[in-house]
């Protein structure tokens, strides 16, 4: 697998590709590509990564395995390409977007806007096989990751951590809370959305705190 990944997470991170556990994750990946249908598309498998720098990370939300449906995952948590149908979870997150903040429900379920704001949105495990959730876990992503949201925690101050569902939570403590503002919750799920995750008001909140640390605010 080649790591087609931005220069700064790709400095950061660089002692990561050298281990064996990130050696033996890339011939599993390079493998699956070459015999399997896989998503999302080799190019996009570091999408969260390229299109929020490092440096320039204001809020990060973690998602788990991503979608696997055709034309669905494209590199970023929650979000799917153009024209496809919005699922489910992010269809509440877009219903508490107006709850919260009273803007329109949008017709996209791309993200990249959030992305290219600040907005990390990393999946816990970033390949996965056609109609099979669940396939590519346990294999390596979950060590990358964890790393890099470690790296995060620990280098950076008053970052934003959306941590929606038990999944999510359990990174929690990987995080100083005295350093960093942590919002947790239900996951959007429709299994659990009604449970407490609406009118958890995570995106005013994200909002004032960063606001109040002398950072842009998200246009969500």
């Amino acid at each position: 697998m080649e790591v087609n990944i931005e220069e700064s997470w790709k400095e950061i991170l660089q002692p990561e590709f050298e281990k064996e556990y990130f050696k033996a994750l890339s011939g599993f990946v390079k493998s699956e590509y070459q015999t399997q249908i896989i998503y999302p598309p080799v190019k996009d498998i570091f999408s969260a990564f390229n299109l929020c720098l490092f440096n320039k990370t204001k809020v990060v939300i973690i998602g788990q395995d991503p979608y696997h449906g055709p034309e669905q995952a494209h590199g970023l948590c929650f979000s799917v390409n153009d024209g496809v149908k919005i699922p489910p979870s992010l269809r509440n997150i877009f219903k508490e977007i107006k709850n919260d903040l009273g803007k329109t429900i949008p017709e996209s379920g791309n993200l990249n806007r959030w992305a290219e704001q600040g907005v990390f949105l990393l999946n816990s495990t970033l390949t996965v096989q056609a109609h099979n959730a669940g396939s590519h876990q346990k294999k390596g992503w979950e060590t990358f990751t964890h790393e890099a949201i470690r790296l995060l925690a620990n280098k950076k101050e008053n970052l934003v951590f959306i941590l929606w569902g038990a999944f999510a939570q359990r990174k929690a403590e990987l995080i100083d809370k005295n350093k960093h503002l942590v919002l947790e919750s239900v996951h959007p799920s429709p299994l659990s959305a009604s449970r407490g995750y609406f009118d958890n008001h995570h995106f005013s909140t994200t909002n004032k705190y960063l606001s109040k640390h002398n950072k842009k605010p998200i246009k969500w």
